[in-house]
């Protein structure tokens, strides 16, 4: 026991908390601006600045950048990173700024009555992510530029901005491509139809009531909207030339459907969708089948198909069968989507006019596609 100058004995007073984060907090009595250095340095003050009721330090921590450890590298994500539309709320401001969110309610749904110490604090992370890839999506946060690699790099980009819930950058980094049509002179844009979303979706009427085309803009981004050409791949897109209808097959089937109940509700929530899908190819079609240049004069006016270089009087079918001849597998097509009601006027009706295609007629042109597995 120490003693004061009158004899009088000082009692020594021991504190159950960690001496390192002690000597930092002491620091912050005296004035100094103390920052964790990560997650754990960031719970630690956090835990202590409750222990000692230090009202400034508690303010300072909730008003500090977001630290977590994403995969193994440990991040310091500034708040106003998310200010862009569509990036929040998000994974870290449901998630972390949930718990670190105001000091009026530190350790929500937790009874403190009694309680001698704060409980004990996981540092935040997210270790089924990874690092790298989150340390590129903060990069397009900040404004830079980013050289997307190749497909799979874009879907692992894609994949984590959808986990974190930044539906304005994801916005940004799905495929597409927009320019002007000068002969059309409209501005155009190019979507997969997987990549269409319901906010983004929206008409251009024509001077016929209930008709027009349909129209996009990338939620949180776009802030025109220009004529639509959807993408539709992974040959599930089958058009008869006979019956003029396309078929479409697996999830493209269900995707397609739910964008025609789109556009019925936007343009009059009182009709009912066709139960079949029309297509027209014309003349301006760029069109590769089975491998080769095909012209057609357009479906619906009794035109035959014919080879690009060859004459009229040289027009020929495609080798097959009269039904597999007459039935395109497409494998990927860029098509405009055109809507009108049928002659009663309770029906909307579709048709996608092609804009370029490729497609197939017969298995050999199917399997010539086919790669070895490996090459």
């Amino acid at each position: 026991m120490l003693q004061t100058p009158d004899g009088s004995k000082i009692r020594t007073l021991y504190i159950d908390r960690d001496p390192n984060t002690f000597k930092a907090i002491a620091r912050h009595l005296q004035g100094y601006h103390i920052r964790p250095k990560d997650g754990t340095e960031f719970v630690q003050f956090f835990a202590d600045a409750q222990f000692y009721s230090l009202p400034r330090l508690i303010s300072q921590l909730f008003e500090s950048e977001i630290f977590i450890q994403i995969g193994d590298k440990d991040f310091q994500i500034p708040r106003d990173i998310f200010s862009s539309p569509g990036d929040s709320p998000n994974f870290f401001s449901l998630g972390f700024g949930a718990f670190f969110a105001s000091p009026t309610e530190i350790f929500p749904g937790l009874n403190r009555h009694g309680l001698l110490r704060p409980p004990a604090i996981v540092p935040p992370s997210v270790p089924n992510r990874s690092g790298e890839v989150f340390a590129q999506l903060l990069h397009l946060l900040r404004g830079y530029p980013l050289e997307i690699k190749n497909e799979t790099h874009r879907a692992e980009l894609l994949r984590d901005c959808r986990y974190f819930h930044l539906r304005g950058l994801e916005q940004k980094l799905i495929p597409h491509h927009i320019s002007f049509n000068p002969i059309r002179q409209r501005s155009e844009i190019v979507v997969r139809l997987e990549d269409v979303r319901r906010s983004g979706v929206s008409v251009a009427h024509d001077s016929i009531p209930s008709s027009g085309w349909v129209t996009y803009s990338r939620p949180f981004v776009d802030e025109e909207t220009y004529d639509l050409i959807l993408e539709i791949g992974d040959e599930t897109t089958i058009v008869d030339l006979d019956t003029k209808h396309v078929e479409f097959l697996n999830s493209t089937k269900a995707r397609f459907s739910s964008l025609q109940q789109i556009i019925t509700g936007k343009v009059n929530p009182g009709l009912s969708e066709g139960q079949s899908t029309k297509v027209s190819i014309e003349q301006d079609t760029d069109m590769i089948v089975d491998g080769q240049a095909r012209y057609l004069e357009g479906i619906g006016h009794g035109s035959e198909e014919a080879g690009v270089s060859q004459p009229a009087a040289k027009r020929r079918r495609v080798e097959g069968s009269s039904n597999e001849g007459r039935r395109y597998i497409v494998r990927n097509g860029h098509w405009r989507l055109r809507f009108h009601p049928n002659a009663t006027g309770d029906i909307l009706e579709f048709t996608l006019v092609a804009v370029k295609l490729d497609a197939y007629t017969e298995q050999r042109s199917r399997n010539h596609t086919r790669a070895f597995l490996g090459s």
